[in-house]
């Protein structure tokens, strides 16, 4: 797998895509963006997950709430695609929207209008089996296609979408009548997602993609190690459509092919990520499947997720210090390898892919892992370059100090981690509340994890 795949439409669609100014919703945002020295990691922290949240609240498409593919400050693209949504931005908004509402950050009344808004337009808009498309025009609910042939369901994205909607189930089900609502709506569709059709016929591996005018021809059987781990274990987890294990053992896992033994910096690993030879991936692969799926004490036959997490996390930071490329600013203050707009058009930076550009998200989302390391980043980011790289939905997606490149743009599915990692980092909120779902619990111990609540 090359770990570029997810998006190669992007590279193509990058210069056609930017909404010039965010619609408001509710009253007008208009932050204080000066920049405020000394101040506490706590209200450090609070600040960004803040004004990152933002991006999900007043920076959403309006008509169904959900969070927007895109944000462009610098106006350098015409307007013409402000209405598409990202399923797993989308996914990634509604936890970071559960977190502004559990801070106070928003009303719980003004909270629950809008995850209410935001699943009924998921209820309404073309599914596939069950599963979601990548893109999804915010004004009609319909399919928006990521590429010609990807115009269909999109099971790793609607599986980023489906940590949110238990978390969502849980944090509600035992509140009010019109909270328990909400909760049963969440619940049901997450349910709807039919993960065994995405075997391709009872292979023993799920599939990304179907289209109904093309069928399989994206053919695309995920196999780790990357960021579709959460897919693995929902479709294991799930009591309505669920997967026998051999497909996580033969599919994700090849056999037992994804078993490898290597270091970097120093930093040992026990698992083969794809596309890399004894090197790891971009940071999003430590991000994405964990928003919700807590790593902590999280073990099978094949790693110790959260050691591999952090030596994940400690071997991009390594390398940034080490800058074997010599690239400026990189260093113990400024590191962090994923995906995310590049000097390139689009890139998924890690060791073997390095161009000298900086993505926020690496690092912050990194937080929990790294607390210590992360917040020499953020403090950096915020106090050192300041407006260069800070925003009204907080620090822009990426930026080169070697080219001179401070592009002003955001993008939801690297927004969304920074604010629910901040928050897991703070509270463990997201973790809590996905890993007391019982068919999570159940779909865990199928696979063969191990922690200790499964052992109860």
């Amino acid at each position: 797998m090359k770990i570029t795949f997810r998006y190669f439409s992007i590279l193509l669609l990058a210069a056609l895509t930017l909404p010039s100014c965010a619609q408001k919703i509710n009253q007008p945002y208009n932050p204080d963006l000066s920049i405020k020295k000394n101040l506490s990691d706590d209200a450090l922290l609070d600040l960004v997950e803040k004004q990152t949240f933002q991006y999900f609240w007043d920076g959403a498409e309006p008509t169904s709430g959900a969070g927007r593919e895109r944000f462009h400050v610098d106006n350098i693209y015409p307007d013409n695609d402000k209405s598409t949504v990202a399923t797993g931005a989308t996914g990634f908004g509604l936890m970071a929207i559960l977190s502004g509402i559990d801070r106070g950050y928003v009303t719980k009344k003004e909270g629950l209008e809008r995850l209410d808004k935001i699943l009924n337009f998921l209820d309404k808009a073309d599914r596939f089996h069950g599963a979601w498309p990548h893109w999804i025009y915010g004004e009609t609910g319909k399919v928006h296609p990521f590429g010609k042939k990807d115009n269909g369901g999109d099971l790793v994205e609607s599986s980023f979408l489906a940590q949110s909607l238990i978390c969502i189930n849980s944090y509600y089900k035992n509140g009010t009548a019109e909270e328990k609502k909400l909760a049963e709506k969440a619940d049901q569709l997450w349910k709807g997602i039919d993960f065994n059709w995405y075997r391709k016929g009872n292979q023993n591996v799920l599939y990304w993609h179907w289209s109904p005018e093309y069928q399989w021809e994206m053919n695309f059987p995920v196999k780790g190690y990357n960021e579709c781990l959460i897919m693995y274990v929902l479709a294991a987890s799930s009591p309505t459509h669920t997967v026998p294990a051999e497909v996580y053992h033969e599919g994700w896992a090849r056999k037992g092919e994804i078993t490898a033994k290597f270091d970097l910096y120093g930093h040992p690993f026990t698992m083969d990520y794809q596309g890399q030879k004894n090197s790891v991936g971009p940071l999003f692969w430590a991000h994405y499947s964990y928003l919700g799926l807590d790593p902590r004490g999280l073990k099978d036959q094949y790693a110790d997720y959260w050691t591999n997490n952090v030596n994940h996390t400690l071997a991009i930071r390594d390398y940034c210090v080490a800058n074997p490329k010599g690239f400026k600013g990189y260093g113990e203050n400024n590191w962090g390898l994923t995906a995310s707009y590049s000097t390139k058009g689009y890139a998924a930076h890690n060791p073997q892919e390095d161009f000298g550009v900086i993505s926020p998200t690496a690092a912050i989302s990194s937080l929990p892992y790294t607390p210590k390391e992360s917040m020499k980043v953020i403090r950096h980011l915020y106090e050192n370059l300041g407006d260069k790289v800070w925003g009204k939905y907080g620090f822009y997606d990426a930026f080169s100090e070697t080219e001179n490149w401070y592009p002003k743009r955001y993008l939801g599915i690297d927004q969304g981690p920074m604010a629910v990692m901040i928050e897991n980092h703070r509270s463990g909120l997201l973790w809590k509340l996905f890993m007391q779902n019982s068919d999570v619990q159940r779909g865990l111990k199928k696979l063969g994890f191990e922690r200790p609540e499964l052992s109860k």
